[in-house]
């Protein structure tokens, strides 16, 4: 199960008394569940971007408690600065990174909108996918006239605040609060010192294009619409803005790229571009060069592009995809791509949480045949599943780099993505099996003295139960989508593999059987009664149609062998 993250990267109208700063990215790291990725002050501009990520819940509150500390210790009638601002906290877009939809993130982004109009007075325009209307969308609109016009502005009935008193707040001044997509810093590096040439490129690639000319492309007249305005000539990627430049640092011209929508053009297909557009005036890419933080999945699906590109299967692990990505995209061209610190899922992760899946596999067994409780048969299962699993995704990648059936790699390629996915989920489910168990136990160790207590813990011991039923049971239903990939790999795959193809099924058969038995002594001390009947019933079929495919598949092997 995919964890839902989001990112938020408030701009704050202060950039030079750092101990303001501080205070508001506190506030920030005070709300459990929220990293911290970056703070970027600028003297010039009086501003600080920052950039924090985590569950939505987390970052919702973090968000509302750094509006609040910056309301409380920035004064906009005294703030001078270049860049464009409206408030103290001038901008607080909200990203989708993984696990959750865009329109997810909007309402995310209106609930904390609402909550700054209701509880801090301040006004609040919502823009991008946060919207309320078409002229509300552009960021530049919202925040027109500045500081400065927004006593007059607010008395304009096209401009009352989404949220919040149409009220001039002369402290806080106003907050655009919106939603938007994943913004990626991309650069290409070329064999070049030509900030012409690398312009040309960019040219080439940018959705804007370059200004239309009569006849030299170069010296040629500008053309003008009848409004007067230029005529542009779109480049070939959409949602890309892009420049050259020259850096003296590393002696050599680069393709400078923000990808603002890396759902309509993602890192791989943009550093593509840039090379066929490159190789066409003569130069050459060495690499690239990833400015911030990138979610993991756009490197996964670089993996998988570059991969497919060989005619070569994708359904290998996700650490592989990520220095296949790296690789093919020269991301260690200038600096050395540690993917803990780039990518957003792996930076956020708790390195001192200490989870089965990452131990050994002695360290696994050692940890099961201690005298502790857990892991128990629960986790076991889930593991063994997630085995028999990857046993059909052997087959498949195998089978997809079988002499004489190169037409076909493309289908094993397809089997091997849909076994790599039911591994990973099965993979989770071996730690949450495991903390299912524990909370039960903290449940049970909850206060019971008074009435209340009682029935507090009566309570959470019901919750913990239930969900330590519906976890196993997810294990049930999560491990029997492998056996249509195990039958598939036995009717088609690598005839010298079905023997690995059978050991997986029953594999699959013992985590589905063992599973259920988690199941039904979790259900034992259930109050209930409906809720374990019904699971209960959906067990028993599980496990009833997991012994009829086993029984098909090994007949299919056996008939297979004796041929």
């Amino acid at each position: 199960m995919e964890k839902k993250i989001i990112e938020c990267v408030p701009n704050f109208s202060e950039g030079r008394d750092m101990g303001i700063i501080k205070q508001i990215t506190d506030a920030i790291e005070s709300v459990e569940g929220v990293k911290l990725l970056d703070v970027d002050p600028g003297k010039d501009t009086n501003r600080t971007v920052v950039t924090f990520v985590g569950n939505p819940e987390a970052v919702s509150e973090a968000a509302f408690r750094s509006v609040k500390k910056a309301s409380e210790l920035i004064d906009m009638s005294k703030h001078h600065g270049a860049h464009p601002r409206m408030g103290a906290t001038d901008v607080c877009p909200f990203v989708p990174v993984s696990g959750i939809t865009m329109e997810e993130t909007v309402s995310i982004a209106r609930k904390v909108a609402e909550r700054i109009g209701v509880e801090l007075g301040i006004p609040v325009y919502c823009y991008e996918n946060a919207a309320s209307k078409p002229e509300r969308r552009n960021l530049a609109s919202c925040r027109s006239g500045e500081y400065e016009g927004l006593r007059k502005k607010l008395t304009d009935p096209e401009w009352t605040p989404d949220f919040g008193p149409s009220e001039f707040n002369e402290r806080a001044g106003a907050t655009a609060v919106g939603a938007r997509d994943f913004l990626v810093a991309f650069n290409v590096n070329l064999n070049t010192t030509s900030t012409r040439r690398a312009n040309a490129i960019a040219y080439d690639v940018r959705e804007k294009g370059r200004p239309a000319r009569e006849g030299n492309s170069i010296t040629g007249k500008l053309m003008k619409d009848e409004n007067g305005d230029k005529i542009m000539i779109p480049g070939s990627l959409k949602s890309v803005k892009a420049i050259g430049w020259y850096i003296e640092e590393y002696g050599i011209a680069q393709i400078s790229m923000n990808l603002t929508n890396i759902g309509v053009t993602p890192v791989h297909i943009a550093f593509d571009e840039v090379c066929r557009k490159a190789d066409a005036r003569g130069v050459r890419v060495t690499g690239s060069e990833l400015v911030g933080l990138i979610p993991l999945k756009s490197l996964l699906d670089a993996g998988r592009y570059f991969l497919n590109k060989q005619q070569r299967s994708s359904g290998i692990s996700d650490d592989e995809l990520i220095r296949i990505a790296i690789r093919s995209m020269g991301l260690n061209d200038i600096h050395h791509f540690n993917p803990e610190e780039k990518i957003i899922e792996l930076v956020m992760a708790d390195k001192k949480e200490r989870k089965l899946i990452d131990m050994n596999l002695k360290a696994f067994m050692d940890e099961t045949a201690s005298d502790s409780p857990a892991p128990g048969g629960g986790s076991v299962s889930a593991y063994i599943g997630s085995l028999g699993v990857a046993l059909g995704t052997m087959v498949a990648n195998l089978s997809g780099h079988k002499r004489g059936w190169d037409d076909k790699w493309k289908m094993f390629s397809d089997y091997a993505e849909k076994g790599k996915a039911i591994q990973n989920s099965l993979l989770l489910l071996v730690d949450e099996d495991t903390m299912a168990f524990n909370r039960i136990m903290e449940a049970f160790s909850l206060p019971k003295k008074s009435d209340t207590e009682k029935k507090l813990r009566d309570d959470a011991i019901e919750d913990a139960t239930r969900n330590a039923i519906l976890i196993p049971l997810k294990v049930m239903e999560t491990a029997y989508q492998g056996f249509e990939l195990i039958y598939e790999m036995v009717e088609k795959g690598n005839p010298n593999s079905i023997s690995d193809a059978g050991v997986g099924a029953l594999a699959i058969r013992t985590c589905i059987k063992g599973a259920f038995l988690n199941v039904r002594i979790n259900a034992a001390g259930l109050k209930d009664k409906d809720f374990v009947t019904s699971v209960i019933a959906r067990g028993a079929d599980l496990e009833s149609r997991t012994e009829a495919a086993e029984k098909a598949i090994l007949e299919r092997i056996t008939a297979k062998i004796i041929m």
